[in-house]
């Protein structure tokens, strides 16, 4: 992957708290979801309930595509990215307490929302495969497809 694109990909994930995800329920149908994430470089992770119709749709369908977007006034500044890739729940108890301590860090406001005892969090790691850039500031419609 070129720096330049790796660099701009990076900026957006890392400057962005949401993003919408795309999951593919039971009836075949998508079901996108908006939801906040942290990452680590290119892998994005996000929290949910274990029961949560995206948990359930993951277990059954590891396929995910989700979109993160800068603001924008018009549309000359869109930028952000599209990725499709592999999602999987965290299992590694290493790797769990590493996301615990990177969404403590991007959401320091997570104690006031820690869940009941009745809700058990799952957390995903998503694996990117490709990775479209959107960038209208170089034109309408540009973009880049980016395999990982």
């Amino acid at each position: 992957m070129d720096q330049a694109l790796k660099e701009q990909i990076l900026s957006i994930i890392d400057d962005i708290d949401d993003m919408t995800i795309a999951t593919v329920r039971q009836d075949g149908f998508p079901q996108a979801t908006t939801v906040s994430f942290m990452n680590d470089g290119l892998t994005i992770y996000f929290g949910t309930s274990t029961d949560s119709q995206k948990a359930k749709n993951i277990a059954a369908n590891d396929k995910v595509s989700l979109t993160i977007n800068r603001p924008y006034e018009n549309w000359s500044d869109i930028e952000g990215v599209s990725m499709g890739g592999k999602a999987a729940l965290v299992v590694d108890p290493k790797e769990f307490e590493a996301v615990v301590q990177l969404m403590f860090k991007k959401f320091p406001q997570i104690p006031n929302y820690a869940p009941t005892d009745d809700v058990e969090l799952a957390l995903f790691r998503i694996d990117p495969i490709v990775i479209s850039l959107l960038d209208y500031r170089k034109g309408f419609g540009h973009c880049e497809l980016v395999k990982v």
